[in-house]
């Protein structure tokens, strides 16, 4: 009976698997960090064990749906559209379906509840607003065969430029947009349209094409937050501090995260919504999908759902206050610079349990028929995040602003891309992407603001744009790592024998 919804017990297995394995090394991180340097509250400790378990289940869950709705959504939506061979058609249900799907990613939400000041709808409705636009750009973009080196050439000088001319307290907040809209429920389903839009063009350069989706359209949410920093008054950048919970039996517990899940259920409603009407009204006048199929979106769909509400109430009540207290204990500490490797430590092995870091490992060994192996995509992606970590960690301890590094990186990874095959720059800023999902948003960002509180610095610019380097640092290793395998294989070429 299972199995008609989509779900049996080792698929349900295997997304626990993944889930605990994602949340599991910063559960251990956090235990040796309060055991061996700063003490902790039992009452905290327990609520965050019980947020964990919340948030594996719940990412259980929400990956199963992403699997079993979300990607053949995608798929279907993508093969329908692009029967009808009509460009503008393909271009509107882009950018509806970017906005839609943006509004219900976990991590935008996440990120949107910690900004101080500015309302959570206006930080999503312009970012979803700014990935929809951006997709419609890259579908565009493989319409036209236009090289993606110079789409992301012209919109991050744009970018560069505009951040000049806003608040600072926008800059952060704006780069980390960028790097959270782009997580487990965006990708499988960018990734879907996109190879599909992909097979409507019969050149050799259309399967690479299909890469890319995701970095252009990661550009959209930070120039929109940027504009929305000319447009929207901040009032200031006063931050709430979190309150650490103070537990004493079970009952407390319970009642700690009850009270949490009526707000929840109501608020996720809202946001997958939209998806729901927009799959409603194509399942009525174009897919006309029937029997199993259609029970098992149904089903995925009420998966992701449900997912969604007990991921945000582990990580809202139990998950991201004891982070931020941590970073809060460490930034008192006479020997505060050890947060850096702390981090870099964290860091390393964030990335390499991120859902949508998976997907895209998949779809690149697949595309690439093996040419570039999974473990050197993950390796790459690792140490770049575990070097991004660290320097986010010490620009907070020394106040560094983070347009310092930004603009130095993303010119560093522009000008790789002059050099490398045009392949492994797409893959490239798309692993900037996915790198920087639900664990980045959940655990290290509180980590960061608990971190910059206790050393007396400025929230909104000195915290936020922790998302942003572990999204830039990717751009660096996956380029360096295409440089290796150019040269590789240009050695291989030239001692070949010849006939």
């Amino acid at each position: 009976m299972l199995k008609k919804f989509g779900l049996n017990n080792t698929i349900l297995v295997a997304k626990m698997e993944e889930a605990l394995k994602s949340v599991l090394p910063i559960t251990a991180i956090v235990f040796a960090v309060s055991f061996a340097l700063v003490p902790v509250p039992a009452g905290a400790l327990l609520a965050f064990v019980f947020g964990s378990i919340l948030l594996i289940v719940g990412m259980g869950l929400f990956t199963i749906g992403a699997d079993i709705a979300m990607t053949p959504i995608g798929q279907h939506i993508g093969s329908a559209v692009t029967r009808t061979r009509s460009l503008w058609f393909i271009l509107l249900i882009s950018f509806l379906v970017g906005s839609f799907i943006t509004v219900s990613e976990p991590d935008l939400q996440v990120l949107a509840g910690q900004v101080p000041n500015i309302p959570n709808a206006a930080i999503i409705g312009s970012v979803a607003l700014g990935v929809g636009l951006f997709l419609l750009i890259a579908m565009l973009r493989i319409f036209l065969a236009v090289r993606l080196q110079n789409i992301l050439l012209v919109f991050y000088a744009l970018i560069i430029v505009l951040a000049f001319f806003i608040p600072v307290d926008y800059i952060g907040v704006a780069f980390d947009s960028g790097g959270v809209t782009t997580g487990p429920m965006t990708v499988p389903f960018i990734m879907a349209l996109g190879v599909g839009v992909a097979a409507t063009r019969s050149d050799g350069g259309a399967q690479n094409d299909s890469f890319g989706l995701v970095a252009i359209s990661s550009i959209g949410p930070i120039l929109a937050v940027l504009i929305l920093g000319l447009l929207y008054p901040a009032g200031g950048s006063e931050y709430t501090p979190v309150v650490v919970p103070d537990i004493s039996d079970s009952q407390e517990l319970w009642n700690l995260f009850a009270v949490e899940f009526p707000r929840f259920f109501h608020e996720i409603a809202i946001s997958v919504l939209p998806i729901v009407l927009f799959f409603l009204a194509f399942q009525i006048f174009k897919l006309k999908l029937y029997g199993t199929e259609m029970i098992q979106i149904t089903a995925g769909i009420l998966y992701t759902y449900l997912g969604l509400v007990l991921f945000l109430t582990g990580v809202n009540v139990g998950f991201m206050p004891v982070g931020n207290y941590i970073g809060q204990l460490i930034g008192g500490l006479a020997h505060r610079w050890v947060i850096v490797p702390i981090g870099m430590v964290i860091g390393y092995f964030i990335v390499m349990a991120e859902p949508a870091v998976h997907v895209l490992n998949k779809q690149v060994v697949e595309i690439t028929a093996g040419a570039i192996p999974k473990k050197a995509m993950s390796v790459s992606l690792s140490i770049g995040v575990s070097i991004s970590v660290g320097l986010a960690m010490m620009r907070i301890l020394t106040g560094l602003p983070l347009m310092w590094l930004i603009v130095p990186g993303y010119a560093l990874a522009l000008l790789l891309s002059f050099f490398v095959p045009p392949i492994f720059t797409a893959i490239a800023f798309d692993s900037g992407g996915v790198a920087s999902g639900a664990m980045t948003a959940t655990f290290l960002l509180p980590l960061a603001m608990g971190l910059c509180s206790a050393v007396g610095g400025n929230i909104t610019q000195d915290a936020f744009g922790v998302v942003a380097m572990v999204a830039m640092t990717p751009l660096i290793t996956i380029q360096l790592l295409g440089l290796l395998y150019a040269r590789g294989a240009s050695a291989a070429k030239d001692s070949a024998p010849r006939l």
